[in-house]
C-alpha cells in the first residue's frame, strides 16, 4: 500500500516554496517518521510499516502537518518476527489486503517524496523526527543499507526526538500521555499503526514548536 494525502490548512498559495522552514531549522527539513516492526533489532527484524509526515510553515511562522506518505512493507527474506512485538502491533504480515510492497520500493517512494519536499522548501537535508527517534532512524538506515539505496535524504545520525520535547514541555515521555497533556486526541484502538502514530507525533512536534514561538523563543 502506498498512501499520500495532503492537509488543506495552508493559507499561502501552492506556488509558495515555503523556504521559511529552511531558516527555522538551519537548513534541515523535519520529517516525522514512524515504523512498525517485527522486533527491536534493526539488522534482523522485519520492517512492516513506514509513515512519513511532511510539515510546512504558514505565513505567520506556525508549523503544521502538510501531508502523509505511507507504505505497508513485505518482510525481507529471512526477517525475524518476534511474537511479543507482533502481539503489540497486531499486524498480519502476509494478509493479502495489506497490499504490501518490498522494502526497496517502499523506501524509494518515501525518499522520492522527501527529496521533492527538499527542493520545494530549499532545505539541504531531511532530519528525522520521531518518538524515540533513534529506533525509527535505525530501521530506516538498516533497510536502506540492506537494499543498497544510496540516495537517502535523511541525516545519517542526527534526529529530533519528541520524547525529549514532551518531557520538557509537558512532563510526559509516553506518546499517549504526552498527546493528552498537549490536548491532542488519542485513540488507543488506532495506536501502533505507523500512520496513526506518525500523525499524532507530528501534531505533538508542531504543538511544542508553536508554543515555543508563542513564548517568544523564535520568530521569523
Amino acid at each position: 500500500m502506498y498512501r499520500s494525502r495532503r492537509n488543506a490548512y495552508l493559507s499561502m498559495s501552492e506556488s509558495d516554496s515555503n523556504t521559511a522552514i529552511a531558516a527555522r531549522f538551519r537548513g534541515f527539513l523535519p520529517v516525522i517518521v514512524d515504523v512498525e516492526t517485527g522486533g527491536f533489532n534493526a539488522q534482523t527484524d522485519a520492517l512492516l510499516e513506514i509513515a512519513a509526515v511532511l510539515l510546512r510553515l504558514d505565513e505567520d511562522g506556525y508549523l503544521h502537518p502538510d501531508r502523509t506518505v505511507a507504505c505497508h512493507i513485505e518482510p525481507f527474506p529471512g526477517a525475524r518476527l518476534e511474537p511479543a512485538s507482533m502481539a503489540v502491533n497486531g499486524i498480519d504480515p502476509y494478509h493479502p489486503f495489506r497490499q504490501a510492497v518490498p522494502e526497496a520500493e517502499a523506501l524509494r517512494l518515501i525518499f522520492r517524496e522527501v527529496r521533492h519536499e527538499l527542493r520545494e522548501t530549499g532545505c539541504s537535508r531531511a532530519i528525522l523526527v520521531g518518538h524515540n527517534a533513534f529506533f525509527d532512524l535505525a530501521f530506516l538506515n538498516a533497510a536502506a543499507a540492506r537494499n543498497a539505496i544510496k540516495r537517502n535524504p535523511f541525516h545519517p545520525f542526527s534526529n529530533l526526538d519528541t520524547v525529549t520535547l514532551a518531557a520538557l514541555a509537558y512532563g510526559q515521555t509516553v506518546l499517549a500521555k504526552a498527546a493528552a497533556a498537549a490536548g491532542i486526541p488519542w485513540d488507543s484502538r488506532e495506536a501502533h499503526a505507523a500512520i496513526y502514530d506518525a500523525e499524532r507525533t507530528a501534531e505533538l512536534f508542531c504543538k511544542v514548536v508553536n508554543e515555543w514561538k508563542e513564548l517568544g523563543g523564535w520568530n521569523p
